[in-house]
């Protein structure tokens, strides 16, 4: 086919423009022509504000030079649910500018796959291989010499940390952003020499927000928060990156080395860790060259702040086991500093609508592990949680004479009042547990994990989760004078030993190490981290969280004494005057639930199974089952609490359970109720039951029973277990007090369900299923047999049978079970 002429130009035409650049270099603008009315903040990246158009320019004068770029959330949401929170860090990532032409491109580096050797083939090798990510890309508007400038207001009003994504993940709606309501922030944007922020104010809309964000929101379709950008210089040369060992309880960085020996393992973990170095190398104690500094918000109010400043600073105690002498230090933050500046380590007080975790994060290089900013979050409702913890304890409050009043009326002895010394104040007791907490977060952020052993070996860790310490005087009173310990522990020494240490030239590094790990294990110094102590399955029975000392069935005992106690004495001198009587309600949930965290760390016993993460040769015990005689035990304890003598709730503490108050409608923090709007005995029977039969009769838990009984016939097996659970529960003596009759009839039942539940669960093993429902089919023969004068107990009776007869004859999959009450939240002190 011929083409015409005015065709055959119009080809060269487009041609052209392909080849050709889209604007002349002679026409474009210097830098300064365009800045030249523009507000100009010089730093690590120059920037210049345009404020008659709202918009940031931002020079760039070096391209292929790598640095951070981190994102964060500066203003919450709020709501501990959702999890959007005041100074939320993002996160890390290395990048570098690219120019191509006319464009400029943010891009990032792969670190996650490396080749750390000279030959530079080996590493184009590995970086060709995996995927790069371009984050951001744009056009040059002026250029001087080597230095261009774009227009990066699009970069920072994006949703860099992901809001939309949360509130959908969160049910809350889908929101968009909304730029016309969107604006950058300008008294958090501004340039230092070695970083340069930005601060965005961006609106989200929905049309139909979710509930927690209407509970929240001042209008709940526009959320307003703000977003933080941070362009940080990579940390010059000279940090030591330390090798990681599992026993050793640092946090780490991973990532596969491709230039690694073939003899040695692919993966490659650095601990986390600030760099700290010695004035002195050779000394054994010398001052740092430069300390570690935290800074508390200056939000945080007294008593609490000095709270917070003194419990951080026990880290110094760590540092000075470890050679260093003032190597930490913790302030007030200057007044005008930016909590998110990368130069600040911060201790940062944050509000949410309802009580939730406390965080500890940090800025790292992906590079090498070096902390570059350590950043805690703490909630601030925690210390009152403490509180009110404490007030259901003990009847601290008194006045007017109303105290002996309220004895009499409700049937309280008045020597049960008098079981209590009235000089420890709730309020102490939390600002104790406060100062544990900002040890605690501090040590995630100076890169540390949680040590869920530590509490095995007396209080040794502030990583660990501390149940209060309460005992019981010879007199029959509770004694929460050391409620809480005070200090840095044994454990974080041995910890900051290992990541922080500087050995001496006559010292290899490697044995250095190895000595710190040897000495924890003649010591018996253990480390378990999460994945070994919070599943309901765990079997390592000295991980656990909120529980106290060596012995669980021991602690189990006498947790359940304090609690009797404080049950027996529990009354309106647990409130102040001038407090509404339902809420007591509040303070009723967690002495009623007290024993949870300690049912939990001894139903670890039952197919329990030691061990650790031992290195070949190291000396560590082998793992090895739970004793029999230790697991029988601990089934006994864990048993007793679900007898009706503990669970039943008498008249007197039922009719002092007022409804809620007019103008209190929360319910999240209070037991269920089936007699709304009336306090319900027998629902929080069951909850409390239930949380004990989740662990006790938990899938991983019952299969382990059947496999170590396989191995070892002395150990329990699973049939023993339920025949025991059956014993104490449904072929126990009906109670001749009314109240712990009807409560028994509830454990029974929650019993029934539980039983139900694991005879049709899938995750379950075939012979866990097999011998759960010949123990209901065995309970049901049992049942029929006997004989009921009452009619309730008839009832109840007859009403088993069906059900498991029901469950018996089931199609597959099996008929589901009677849904259960969920308890009110628990951990930590605590999430809503």
């Amino acid at each position: 086919m011929r083409l015409s002429k005015t065709t055959w130009l119009g080809v060269i035409g487009w041609l052209l423009i392909g080849v050709l650049p889209a604007q002349p270099e002679s026409t474009v603008q210097s830098i300064e022509d365009v800045t030249g009315g523009f507000q100009k903040n010089e730093g690590f990246f120059t920037f210049y504000w345009d404020e008659a158009g709202g918009r940031i320019w931002l020079e760039i004068d070096r391209f292929e030079q790598e640095f951070l770029y981190v994102n964060s959330l500066a203003t919450g949401l709020g709501s501990n649910p959702v999890g959007l929170d005041r100074s939320q860090l993002g996160r890390d990532r290395v990048v570098r500018f690219e120019r191509s032409g006319p464009r400029v491109l943010l891009a990032q580096r792969n670190l996650d796959y490396r080749a750390e050797t000279e030959n530079a083939d080996e590493r184009r090798a590995v970086q060709e291989s995996f995927a790069e990510s371009i984050l951001w890309g744009t056009e040059v508007k002026a250029r001087t010499g080597d230095r261009v400038l774009v227009d990066a207001t699009d970069l920072l009003m994006q949703d860099a940390h992901g809001v939309t994504a949360r509130l959908l993940r969160s049910r809350q709606g889908t929101f968009t952003l909304d730029r016309s309501r969107s604006a950058v922030y300008l008294p958090r944007t501004r340039a230092f020499p070695s970083n340069t922020e930005f601060e965005v104010l961006l609106t989200f809309a929905s049309s139909q927000p979710g509930p927690l964000v209407r509970e929240v929101t001042p209008s709940p379709e526009s959320v307003t928060l703000r977003q933080h950008h941070s362009f940080i210089q990579l940390p010059e040369s000279g940090y030591r990156p330390r090798a990681f060992d599992p026993r050793s309880g640092a946090i780490s960085i991973s990532y596969s080395d491709y230039a690694t020996a073939l003899d040695q393992p692919l993966e490659k973990r650095l601990v986390l860790r600030h760099r700290l170095e010695k004035k002195d190398p050779s000394a054994d104690v010398s001052e740092p060259l430069e300390p570690i500094v935290y800074y508390l918000d200056r939000g945080a109010p007294e008593p609490v702040r000095s709270a917070l400043l003194e419990g951080a600073s026990w880290w110094n105690q760590a540092f000075e086991a470890a050679g260093f002498q003032d190597a930490f230090r913790v302030e007030v933050l200057p007044e005008g500093a930016d909590p998110l500046d990368v130069r600040y380590n911060v201790i940062q007080w944050v509000h949410r609508s309802t009580r939730g975790w406390s965080y500890g994060s940090s800025v790292v290089d992906p590079r090498t592990g070096e902390i570059l900013k350590g950043h805690v979050q703490l909630g601030s409702l925690r210390v009152r949680q403490d509180r009110m913890i404490i007030e259901g304890l003990q009847p601290l409050f008194n006045g007017s004479g109303q105290a002996a009043n309220c004895a009499q009326t409700l049937g309280i002895e008045t020597e049960a009042l008098a079981a209590f010394d009235p000089e420890t104040s709730p309020v102490e007791v939390a600002l104790a547990r406060i100062r544990q907490l900002s040890a605690h977060e501090v040590g995630h952020t100076l890169g540390f994990a949680h040590n869920f052993a530590a509490s095995s070996y007396g209080r040794a860790s502030v990583m660990d989760y501390p149940a209060p310490l309460v005992r019981v005087t010879a007199e029959g009173k509770l004694d929460l004078s050391e409620a809480y310990a005070v200090g840095i522990g044994t454990w974080d020494k041995q910890a900051v030993r290992y990541s922080y240490s500087i050995f001496s030239q006559d010292t290899d590094e490697a044995d250095g190490l190895r000595a710190v790990i040897d000495e924890n294990i003649r010591q018996g110094w253990y480390f378990l981290s999460d994945a070994d102590a919070r599943p309901q399955s765990a079997a390592q029975p000295i991980a656990s969280l909120w529980d106290n000392g060596a012995d669980p069935v021991a602690a189990l005992r006498q947790v359940m004494r304090v609690r009797r106690i404080a049950l027996d004495s529990f009354s309106e001198r647990n409130i102040p005057e001038g407090r509404p009587l339902s809420d007591l309600q509040s303070g009723f949930v967690p002495l009623y639930l007290y024993h949870r965290y300690q049912v939990e760390a001894t139903s670890k016993l039952i197919g329990g199974v030691s061990y650790h993460y031992k290195v070949r040769g190291d000396g560590l015990p082998s793992a090895s089952p739970v004793p029999p005689q230790h697991q029988r035990a601990a089934l006994e304890a864990v048993l007793d609490t679900l007898s009706p003598a503990e669970l039943a709730i008498p008249r007197r503490l039922n009719l002092l359970l007022h409804p809620l108050a007019y103008g209190s409608s929360d319910r999240r923090e209070l037991f269920p109720s089936r007699l709304d709007p009336i306090f319900d005995p027998l629902a929080a029977a069951e909850t409390a039951a239930g949380t004990t039969l989740d662990f006790l009769l938990n899938p991983g838990r019952a299969g382990r029973l059947q496999l170590w009984h396989s191995y070892e016939t002395e150990i329990p097996s699973l049939a023993e277990v339920l025949d025991r659970l059956l014993e104490v529960t449904w072929k126990a003596p009906t109670p001749g007090n009314a109240t712990e009759a009807a409560t028994a009839r509830t454990v029974e039942r929650t019993v029934l369900g539980k039983l139900l539940s694991l005879a049709g669960l899938d995750e379950a093993s075939p012979d866990v299923r097999s011998i759960t429902s010949l123990k209901l089919a065995e309970l049901a023969e049992w049942l029929a047999e006997q004989e009921f004068a009452d009619a309730l107990e008839r009832g109840h009776t007859e009403e088993a049978i069906r059900e498991i007869s029901s469950f018996t004859a089931r199609p597959y999959p099996p008929a589901t079970p009677p849904a259960s009450l969920e308890a009110p939240p628990g951990s930590p002190i605590g999430q809503p």
